[in-house]
């Protein structure tokens, strides 16, 4: 079945959920219940949330300085759990919506939204319908795309390529939307664009990833807004995606095992900073190594990672509902893995020679004054911030595996560097991490709770809260590093 719409005899065998309005299949048992668990995430028990928010004076007074909805949210409340980071999000997240630059309020909140659609991330787009209407947006362009100015409709393409294949971005798409006449986009207008886009798909990844939870309602009388949701619903019993097992520990794996698991990660981290004192890979090996790790990457998703079914059901699930499809063009259109069994070989987007830190910095901050320096301090302080803790061990020195997090997720989007070693990556990140990684970055409405408990079982939640935002700013350079390699290319 084609992924983006169905036959009206196959549409016979769904049925629309009437709280998350996801579609079902009709054959699958739904008990209804509470609809959902109560605190800000699914898969975070909402007493560790809570804490941290009570103890944490910082979050509150930031969240008066720089949310735009001028409450405490549920994305806020969980990445609460570290303020440090918290305060560089919110910071620039404000600006982009909030301060002076080339884009008219609402349609910053328009562009979120399309961006949200790509991944029916509804928790995003339902917050940013809001804002959209509060900032003096026009009601009608709710009704979906056909509504809204040709100017807006034209970035389509960018948003469908920066959130499922960025690596396909050429000058010639930047020429098509910069070109003279009436529809025409400043250079200054579409990096901010640009820049709105990659935050919000991999904002989407972050919400899915963290499990976060509709936000409550005190007008409705249950507490909760029944349209306000994304991934999580009583809907989700039916396939095994059990909201209310929030135990890291109360799943069917020994305790023991994933002790064990914790102590040879640390074995390994160490053995590796051993190996790199006494001896260093060829520049011929690391290439080597990229390309393996590349290669691998192709059979990380298929066949373990949806557990209680197989691949081709999941995609006859994906029916995209109308009230996310009217935001997007081509629904069907997702992720393909950059190096494809069989096809031509796309280039590596060698990183020494596009850098965030001497080309896209820079670009971006002369055409969209300011918002380079509070992305680079976001991307630096989500890379460098460490608590020297793993689990229940302390001083330990993180940075092996912060970077083999990071560097992972540009290898799916074909970006190298060449002075890493790649085999680290297989040594430090075991399969069920790297599932996981894969379908947050890649196919973050796929995630599942069961994913998100299957790794890292004795760690805490807050140490997989820190996962979600490396993996999160992972995917925003990268996404942002082809879009400004396109246009700097569109420049010379």
């Amino acid at each position: 079945m084609n992924r983006g719409g169905s036959s009206p005899s196959a549409a016979a065998n769904y049925l629309l959920c009437t709280n998350c309005r996801k579609v079902l299949r009709k054959d699958k048992r739904i008990r209804v219940s509470q609809p959902l668990t109560r605190g800000p995430s699914a898969f975070i028990p909402e007493k560790e949330v809570v804490q941290a928010n009570t103890v944490d004076e910082r979050t509150n007074f930031l969240v008066e300085e720089y949310s735009t909805s001028g409450r405490l949210d549920n994305i806020t409340q969980v990445m609460s759990l570290h303020t440090q980071y918290l305060e560089s999000f919110l910071r620039s997240q404000f600006y982009m919506l909030r301060m002076d630059g080339p884009l008219p309020l609402p349609h910053r909140h328009y562009i979120a939204i399309m961006a949200a659609a790509r991944h029916q991330c509804s928790y995003l787009i339902n917050m940013h319908v809001d804002e959209f209407l509060k900032t003096g947006g026009i009601a009608e362009w709710l009704n979906g795309l056909e509504y809204v100015p040709q100017r807006l409709k034209n970035l389509n393409e960018i948003n469908k390529l920066l959130a499922h294949r960025p690596w396909l971005i050429t000058k010639e798409h930047i020429q098509k939307l910069v070109k003279t006449g009436e529809n025409n986009w400043s250079l200054p207008e579409l990096v901010h664009a640009v820049v709105l886009l990659a935050h919000y798909h991999a904002l989407a990844s972050f919400v899915f990833g963290s499990g976060i939870n509709p936000e409550r309602d005190p007008e409705i009388s249950n507490g909760f807004r029944l349209i306000s949701v994304n991934n999580f619903c009583v809907c989700d019993l039916a396939n095994d995606n059990n909201i209310e097992n929030a135990s890291l520990t109360g799943n069917n794996f020994g305790i023991v095992d994933s002790l064990s698991e914790l102590e040879a990660l640390m074995d390994r981290m160490k053995r590796l900073r051993e190996e790199r004192e006494d001896e260093e890979a060829s520049q011929e090996e690391m290439t080597t190594r990229f390309e393996k790790e590349k290669k691998e990457s192709l059979f990380v998703v298929s066949g373990d990672t949806f557990h209680s079914f197989p691949h081709s059901d999941f995609e006859d699930d994906m029916i995209i509902t109308s009230d996310v499809s009217r935001y997007i063009e081509d629904p069907g259109f997702g992720y393909e893995d950059f190096a494809r069994r069989g096809e031509e070989h796309l280039p590596t987007f060698r990183a020494q020679d596009y850098t965030w830190e001497n080309h896209g910095f820079s670009l971006v901050n002369r055409l969209y004054s300011d918002i380079g320096h509070l992305l680079d301090e976001k991307f630096r302080m989500v890379y460098n911030l460490t608590y020297n803790t793993m689990a229940t061990h302390e001083d330990v020195d993180t940075t092996t595996l912060r970077r083999a997090l990071f560097n992972y997720v540009h290898c799916m989007f074909g970006i190298r560097y060449d002075d890493y070693d790649y085999g680290e990556v297989n040594q430090l990140l075991e399969r069920s991490l790297k599932v996981y990684i894969k379908t947050v970055t890649c196919y973050p409405e796929r995630t599942t709770k069961r994913m998100y408990d299957s790794y890292w079982r004795q760690f805490k939640h807050s140490e997989k809260v820190h996962v979600n935002l490396l993996l999160m700013e992972a995917r925003m350079q990268a996404e942002l590093l082809y879009a400004l390699r396109a246009i700097t290319r569109h420049l010379t």
